[in-house]
């Protein structure tokens, strides 16, 4: 069997469904639409929907200057079907992704929603960034067979995705998902106990209170803040994690490299309490060094730039060693 046949037989021949049409439901529904499953894409609001269709043919195009999609993107295309209800979306589908509003009272009327519609084999994952499950879908027929299965925007680029369960996720769930995402080309983190924000955000919540307080105090503006990122440590992040990138940078790798800068490290930690939120000046400064580099005219824009920039790194790992 070739890939797209190998990954129908993991879902029996079934579509899957996605279930919120925005940015990040409609880069899932090119993530599984580019692997060879059929897709319904839904959402409550049909102009979402609308405009889903043709970011998601313009994104299919781009993936093909890039050498990202082994078929014409309009072959892609078809395979993504745009649903009016959500019953038609999840009817008799081996798998829902959902991508509706970070709100835990919206997904939780969607899981009591998908309780009465969902078939009972039906396996689904929420895209939230960092909502445990455990807040909206316990409790339920369905409670067994719905984890976290969360991207990084836009999936079908990025492809890392944490899977985490809820205490009443059954093992099988899990094992599915883990199936499933690694079939469609996704590299799977397994969160092992429920934390919210998960791994990667909580990894990226650390570095955006620092970046935000050296502002705040005047020690850089978010122009060299970026560079430092950008031209700095994103260069070696941009293939290796920060525990090789700490074995690598001392003579007799991490454990020496602990001894050498652990006490440096623990003394920045020491230095910062980050009770505060971003105040309202704080944002305001930040807002206003942005802008003076990117006009709002231009957001959009520099958005398509971004993907066309990640399209070229996906397609350079594409040549490399799967573990960079």
């Amino acid at each position: 069997m070739n890939q797209h046949q190998d990954i129908a037989a993991l879902c029996a021949g079934r579509p899957v469904a996605i279930v919120g049409a925005g940015l990040v439901g409609a880069g899932w529904a090119i993530v599984f639409a580019r692997a060879g499953l059929n897709v319904r894409m839904f959402d409550a609001n049909p102009d979402i929907t609308r405009k889903a269709v043709p970011l998601i043919e313009a994104q299919l195009a781009g993936l093909q200057r890039h050498g990202l999609i082994d078929e014409e993107p309009a072959v892609v295309l078809a395979r993504i079907t745009p649903v009016a209800t959500l019953a038609e979306a999840v009817d008799g589908v081996a798998y829902v992704q959902e991508s509706v509003l970070e709100r835990v009272d919206v997904k939780r009327q969607l899981m009591v929603d998908l309780d009465a519609l969902a078939a009972p084999d039906t396996v689904i994952g929420s895209s939230t960034s960092g909502i445990p499950g455990s807040a909206f879908a316990l409790g339920l027929s369905i409670s067994p067979r719905v984890l976290i299965a969360h991207p990084v925007n836009p999936p079908y680029l990025v492809p890392v995705v944490e899977l985490v369960p809820s205490p009443e996720t059954a093992g099988s769930t899990v094992d599915f998902a883990d199936a499933l995402m690694r079939a469609v080309g996704q590299a799977v983190v397994h969160v092992r106990k429920e934390v919210e924000g998960f791994v990667l955000n909580r990894l990226q919540a650390v570095l955006l209170r620092e970046a935000w307080a050296l502002v705040q105090e005047g020690v850089a503006s978010c122009e060299d803040v970026d560079k430092t990122i950008r031209d700095g440590l994103g260069w070696r992040w941009s293939f290796m994690g920060p525990f090789e990138t700490i074995d690598l940078n001392a003579p007799g790798g991490v454990a020496d490299y602990a001894v050498r800068l652990g006490p440096l490290y623990q003394r920045i930690a020491e230095s910062r309490t980050h009770e505060a939120p971003w105040d309202a000046d704080l944002i305001r400064e930040v807002e206003s060094h942005r802008r003076q580099h990117l006009a709002d005219a231009d957001l959009e824009a520099r958005r398509a730039w971004r993907d066309e920039r990640l399209m070229e790194f996906a397609a350079t790992r594409r040549t490399q060693d799967p573990r960079t």
